[in-house]
């Protein structure tokens, strides 16, 4: 389950703070027929200076964008593809689904049952009011999935972290003001084939993992044998997930925690000439950096994802995108993704991640949830 600031999740950024932003904007020639002008590549977009306390009042003017490089013109085949394809989560003794509708939805997360906002879920509750009853938390405010909010406990007061396993590791989770509690369950479906691949590779694999959150999928990859570099832009976040990696016992697992704007760190990354083999990106619709950086992820995705491209190994395994954007079809960024990966070979798949219902005890599957978009390029 972003390079923002904690704790707006999946990849937690700060809110908008009104800055706005500027766009070049081609201009016609004061006489004669107006020529036709092409559309500039969106430029990632740098923090406007802070005006003087001495200026007078009035809207500051915001800086230029920062120049960025212009997206690559790729050659050759488009990578083969599979479409519709649904990655599915089921329920484990730490995690499940237990049943949703009428907005909402009722998880298992460890211990505690917790009750939280779910648009998804336009159909109705299979299960009675006395099941959602016993819930041990639930999240009360704005329904909004960075909307900020508050937990209230029916039985008694819980801690604000609770001990968590999935996949062989050890983590927190949390009750934050953002709804969310540390872990993306849906995410296991990816997390379980980067494992797979990092454990048969038969060679050490280098994964990146952008807007990594709480390091849960770094942790899994570390785990199964992996180099790891985690990146995020909120400290807190970073923090969480050192503090993940030491309830796990994994203080000498080979991982870098970087505190960073994503994009900035991966355009060094390629001047570097570095090169991974996996690269996890789940990045926010909205955000900001540690400097002010602004994010949005459809004009700035295209970018990422080209830059993703020149930074994977000869040998890469995959590039895995996650996106939790309601306004996007799973089809525009499937067909981004092979665009960005032309002439690389391999096959792309794309579609989404869902969460299958599974009852109380686990053994009932139900209605499947659906949680976020996905398209992921796979060398084989």
């Amino acid at each position: 389950m972003g390079a923002a600031c904690f704790p707006a999740p999946p990849a937690p950024h700060s809110t908008d703070d009104g800055r706005p932003i500027v766009k070049d904007r081609p201009r016609r020639p004061k006489s004669g027929p107006a020529a036709p002008v092409k559309a500039p590549v969106k430029a990632y977009v740098q923090k406007a200076p802070a005006a003087k306390a001495s200026a007078p009042k009035k809207e500051p003017r915001p800086a230029p964008e920062t120049p960025a490089r212009p997206l690559m013109r790729r050659e050759g085949d488009k990578p083969a593809e599979r479409v519709p394809v649904i990655l599915e989560t089921a329920g484990s003794d730490q995690y499940r689904l237990i049943d949703s509708g009428a907005g909402e939805k009722l998880e298992q997360y460890g211990p505690y049952r917790i009750v939280r906002p779910e648009a998804q879920a336009l159909w109705q509750r299979s299960l009675p009011d006395s099941v959602w009853d016993k819930a041990d938390a639930l999240f009360t405010g704005d329904t909004d999935e960075d909307g900020m909010g508050r937990w209230k406990f029916p039985k008694v007061l819980l801690g604000e972290t609770w001990p968590m396993q999935l996949l062989g590791v050890d983590f927190h989770g949390r009750f934050t003001a953002f709804r969310h509690v540390g872990v993306f369950p849906e995410q296991l479906a990816h997390w379980s084939w980067m494992k797979e691949k990092v454990e048969t590779a038969g060679r050490p694999l280098k994964v990146l993992n952008l807007f990594g959150y709480t390091g849960v999928a770094s942790l899994v990859a570390a785990s199964a044998g992996a180099e790891v570099t985690h990146v995020d832009a909120s400290r807190k976040a970073i923090g969480w997930a050192r503090e993940n990696q030491t309830l796990g016992r994994m203080d000498k697992l080979p991982i870098r925690w970087i505190c960073e704007d994503a994009m900035k760190f991966i355009q060094r990354e390629e001047r570097r000439g570095s090169k991974y083999d996996i690269i996890l990106a789940d990045p926010p619709k909205f955000g900001r950096g540690p400097n002010g950086e602004v994010w949005h992820l459809f004009d700035h995705l295209p970018l990422m994802l080209d830059i993703c491209r020149e930074i994977l190994s000869p040998k890469a395994i995959g590039l895995v995108l996650t996106a939790y954007s309601i306004r996007a079809s799973f089809y525009s960024i499937h067909e981004l993704m092979r665009e960005t990966m032309r002439g690389a070979g391999g096959t792309v798949e794309s579609g989404e991640l869902v969460i299958r219902e599974s009852g109380p005890d686990g053994r009932n599957a139900g209605r499947a949830l659906s949680t976020s978009l996905f398209s992921r390029w796979i060398s084989a």
